[in-house]
């Protein structure tokens, strides 16, 4: 039966938040409602499902849960995406960044990976590779499966340049790519110091300790309890005077928060971790 935004009630969504919860161990309840509701009458309308088909199968299917979760969270992204910003990272961090012995990177939500690489080209051209490792993690196995091979769309690679050449980085885009077979791979020395893993942000707890932590376009999606939790994950996985770098819509309102991290460009969304006493 042909899915109808009728179908799915608030009550209907609140059924699959918990099926989601109880069946797969996902939760989604502080997610933006408006967001998740439509996404998920857009996965009834891609399937051709109504409120009671897409229930069954989120119970009984594992493999339909993780056509549905690569659906529901939002994977838009690209290199160097708001070169502006890349611009700022690079005068305002970088060289502050440079005086430590090691710098260890946490993109969160880092999507099919571009982020990620776009980070080590910048690190690359500063000259502090040899001591940068960095970390993509999303919740989606999918995504992260897409970052590990480093593979992009020849269409997507063009529409990238752009976004380098305003950054002013030495040398083109295609520098730091193979062309082979129609699409364009991430160099070999870009994935060395590059590693990509499961992580949910709701969910899992902190694993590192790192000098910069990236989380850009993913708030828009949480509630305000949950962008505290996931705040305060933040605070806890970085290092003293660590830096926390967010996306262009997104800036800390909780006083709480206030407190706790001094802001280094407010344009560009750039935190820096006060220790409190």
């Amino acid at each position: 039966m042909e899915a109808s935004r009728s179908d799915f009630s608030d009550a209907a969504i609140g059924e699959i938040i918990q099926i989601a919860q109880q069946v797969h161990g996902f939760d989604f309840t502080e997610y933006a409602k408006a967001s998740l509701k439509r996404r998920i009458i857009r996965v009834g309308q891609l399937k051709n499902m109504n409120f009671y088909d897409l229930k069954h199968a989120l119970v009984n299917d594992q493999q339909f849960f993780k056509f549905f979760l690569e659906e529901i969270t939002v994977n838009v992204t690209e290199m160097f995406r708001d070169p502006l910003y890349y611009l700022s990272l690079k005068e305002k961090v970088l060289p502050y960044l440079a005086s430590y012995p090691q710098i260890k990177i946490w993109s969160a939500g880092c999507s099919t990976g571009e982020e990620a690489y776009s980070l080590n080209i910048l690190i690359q051209d500063a000259n502090l590779k040899s001591k940068t490792f960095i970390y993509g993690t999303d919740v989606n196995e999918e995504v992260i499966k897409t970052a590990r091979k480093g593979i992009y769309t020849l269409e997507k690679i063009k529409g990238y340049a752009e976004n380098y050449r305003t950054t002013t980085l030495s040398g083109s885009l295609t520098d730091h790519f193979t062309m082979m077979y129609g699409a364009a791979v991430v160099r070999a020395d870009l994935k060395q110091n590059t590693f990509f893993s499961t992580h949910n942000l709701v969910a899992d707890g902190v694993f590192n300790e790192f000098q910069l932590i990236t989380c850009r376009n993913v708030f828009i999606y949480f509630e305000s309890p949950l962008q505290e939790k996931v705040l305060r994950l933040f605070y806890k996985s970085l290092c003293p005077l660590g830096f926390l770098w967010l996306g262009s819509k997104e800036v800390i309102r909780s006083d709480f928060f206030k407190e706790r991290f001094r802001v280094v460009d407010a344009k560009h969304n750039i935190y820096q971790k006060i220790n409190l006493l």
